[in-house]
């Protein structure tokens, strides 16, 4: 007998639209490897940093990697309570740099949230 035990460390929440239209749009090998990703973060007391990333000179965004085969992923995310990971935008990754509208679509995501709670 299978009993699902909750060991979750932290969850992950969605914030508007911005994650879910990103998601939606993915096959269905990238939607099984980010809900794995997923699941990994909120497991996880020390989240490696090849899943997870503060993103340098910023207030507290990170970025989720997610790599499936030769493409690469970024969801944007930050923390709220310590525990509570909420999801902003995401895209695929194609240049080597993540694109700065990316990450100020991001910020403004973050800003909303906070300005709301």
């Amino acid at each position: 007998m299978y009993v699902a035990h909750n060991s979750k460390i932290r969850s992950t929440i969605f914030y508007k639209n911005h994650f879910r239209e990103f998601f939606i749009k993915q096959r269905q090998k990238v939607k099984d490897k980010i809900i794995w990703t997923l699941d990994l973060i909120e497991e996880v007391q020390r989240i490696p940093e090849i899943y997870l990333k503060h993103i340098e000179n910023t207030d507290g965004l990170y970025e989720i990697r997610v790599q499936q085969g030769s493409d690469i992923f970024r969801i944007f995310c930050f923390f709220d309570d310590g525990q509570l990971v909420v999801l902003a935008n995401g895209f695929q990754k194609k240049t080597q740099k993540t694109p700065q509208k990316e990450i100020d679509k991001a910020l403004k995501i973050k800003a909303e949230y906070e300005s709301e709670k």
